[in-house]
């Protein structure tokens, strides 16, 4: 049996799934179909709010439907709920949410063993076992309050793992993990399907996670609008297609799109030279050795970069990597404490107020007055920024146009969809048309059509009307859109550069990717890892840096021709993910 059996016994079979909350006025699922068969991988995969989440609960048991049916490993979960509870491992969104802050990782899986009444035995063997596999040993005395985003996450899949339940239920496990410990749960979770045969549903809204699944559903506003397997669901676009190129296809079909270019019609243009880049000006951000510490941990370790005029400059890096902190410190909000920066022509330490006035902030939380409307907050924010009286209406209205946010005037932000929320955001951080502008995970979250609406905007106001822009992410594929890369790990600036240069880096280094197709994926992972300890599966797809590549090649097709299996092996170039992996590896770094 493979995973995608349409005719093999499923695992978990939901049918027609509904559920609302607000009395039926808000729809959280709706209509949703699919089934997931022993041994796979399937992922939900969408923006946040699509009702993933709201899926898994019922599956879990923890949320009750309003109609269909659903069955977890032979339970039906809407007429039994508690019953399906002992036969599952359910890991809920956030980082570590199920773990105890004050006890320690050892004490942790105490607790979750006594509550799953796992006999002494076979506790023993699964706790040394599920240790060894997350590299957690050496840390059993640690208090989960002071472990890594990744290592929190590790300990709770530990967790959720100690009884060996048959059906795993994830939510969002991996997001702002960093891009190692991602790594390392994925290879968890492929090695217990590989070796036991475990079924998996996990939510993401990283599109680039789905091609780690065996089958995906696309999920927005509720509704399911298409699955299959990764392979399946690009193959049927024209050309080179991603998952986010499928879900922007489903999600435009029919509608007209506004061209980019006319966003932008409002702003008066600066001087713009040949290259893009605005003429006459020295760098509008400058930071030289720039430092943050609380108490005694360093939030931020004496970082240095320079970002010229009009030029996007991206900071890649899990939660916790210390991107928010430096963002505040350079927009003045937040004192450094060592270290000099100069933004807009203001010295960050002497003339806080004025290098506030020169840029735009778009803050990593929700910071809009939720009680005031779309058209009040640019009101405020005119206001707060001086725009003279008799030019704020004019400039108020023309931005609503231009940024397609003028039928919503009236609307509070609370009841837009995210991706619009963020383009108010983004309107009350250029009204006054500012030099600078700071961007901190703008995109988190966000359905793939805004989040690539957002980044044309990005792009117009960069390279056409020369705002310097200084943008943070967690997503590793948003790489593309930035002119240059700082990759942050522990604080730390560890590698800058195009991201064409920083991958020819890491290859130069430790070479590019091997990746090994075979149907029978399971024999096959077990087979290549035992000669390549380092290699990792991608949904089908079994992958490993390798120095030496073209010997690799051969001593994987022989290994895999003389264990009888069919397989391709080749050779690919690195994605972001891996050139980061790869730096903080080459740098010493990220090992736990």
């Amino acid at each position: 049996m493979t995973p995608a059996d349409s005719a093999a016994p499923a695992v978990i079979d939901v049918r027609g799934l509904h559920r609302t909350y607000a009395r039926g006025r808000i729809r959280a699922v709706a209509d949703v179909s699919f089934r997931v068969a022993r041994g796979e991988v399937f992922g939900l995969i969408g923006p946040d709010g699509a009702g993933k989440t709201s899926v898994l609960q019922v599956l879990a048991g923890v949320l009750r439907a309003g109609a269909g049916a659903a069955t977890v490993a032979g339970v039906d979960v809407l007429r039994e709920p508690e019953a399906v509870k002992g036969r599952i491992g359910y890991m809920p969104q956030g980082l570590g949410l199920n773990l105890y802050d004050s006890l320690t990782v050892e004490e942790n899986i105490e607790f979750f063993r006594d509550l799953r009444r796992v006999p002494r035995a076979a506790y023993r063997e699964n706790r040394e076992r599920l240790l060894r596999m997350t590299r957690l040993g050496p840390f059993e005395d640690r208090p989960a309050g002071k472990l890594s985003g990744g290592m929190r996450q590790k300990l709770a899949l530990i967790c959720t793992l100690i009884h060996l339940p048959d059906v795993l239920l994830l939510d969002e496990p991996t997001t702002g993990v960093d891009p190692i410990s991602r790594r390392d749960f994925w290879t968890i979770i492929h090695t217990l399907v590989a070796s036991r045969g475990v079924t998996v549903l996990l939510t993401t809204s990283y599109m680039d996670e789905a091609e780690r699944c065996h089958r995906v559903s696309l999920m927005h506003a509720g509704a399911l609008i298409a699955g299959g397997t990764p392979d399946e669901l690009t193959g049927a676009l024209a050309g080179r297609a991603s998952l986010e190129d499928v879900f922007v296809d489903h999600l435009t079909r029919g509608r007209p799109q506004r061209p980019a270019a006319s966003l932008l019609g409002w702003a008066s243009a600066r001087a713009v030279s040949g290259d893009g880049r605005p003429e006459a000006e020295g760098a509008p951000v400058v930071a030289d050795g720039l430092t943050c510490r609380f108490g005694t941990f360093t939030a931020v370790d004496r970082v240095s970069l320079e970002i010229r005029p009009g030029e996007i400059l991206g900071l890649l890096g899990p939660n916790g990597a210390g991107k928010t902190t430096l963002i505040k410190m350079l927009c003045g909000l937040l004192p450094p404490t060592e270290g000099t920066a100069v933004v807009a022509g203001r010295d960050v330490r002497r003339a806080r107020a004025e290098v506030r006035g020169r840029i735009g902030y778009v803050s990593q939380r929700f910071a809009l007055y939720r009680d005031q409307t779309v058209r009040e907050n640019l009101r405020l924010s005119a206001g707060l920024h001086g725009i003279p009286r008799g030019e704020r209406r004019a400039r108020i209205e023309a931005l609503l146009a231009g940024l397609d946010l003028g039928a919503l005037g009236d609307r509070l932000p609370p009841a837009l969809p995210l991706g619009l929320r963020q383009r108010l955001a983004l309107a009350c951080a250029i009204l006054h048309e500012p030099r600078v502008l700071f961007l901190d995970e703008p995109t988190a979250g966000v359905d793939p059509l805004a989040r690539r609406q957002f980044w044309d905007l990005v792009h117009l106001l960069a390279h056409q009307r020369g705002v310097t822009v200084l943008v943070s992410t967690h997503y590793m594929d948003e790489a593309g859109h930035c002119d240059r890369l700082g990759f942050m790990h522990e604080g730390r600036l560890v590698a800058h550069g195009r991201p064409d240069e920083l991958t020819r880096r890491a290859e130069a280094v430790g070479g590019p990717m091997v990746a090994v197709e075979a149907p029978d994926f399971a024999r096959a992972f077990t087979l290549v890892r035992a000669g390549f300890p380092h290699a990792m599966l991608y949904g089908r797809r079994i992958r490993w840096q390798s120095a030496a590549p073209e010997a690799d090649v051969r001593r994987a097709t022989a290994a895999l021709a003389e264990a009888g299996l069919t397989a391709r092996v080749g050779i690919q170039p690195l994605s972001m993910e891996d050139t980061f992996v790869s730096v903080l590896h080459a740098a010493g770094l990220g090992r736990e």
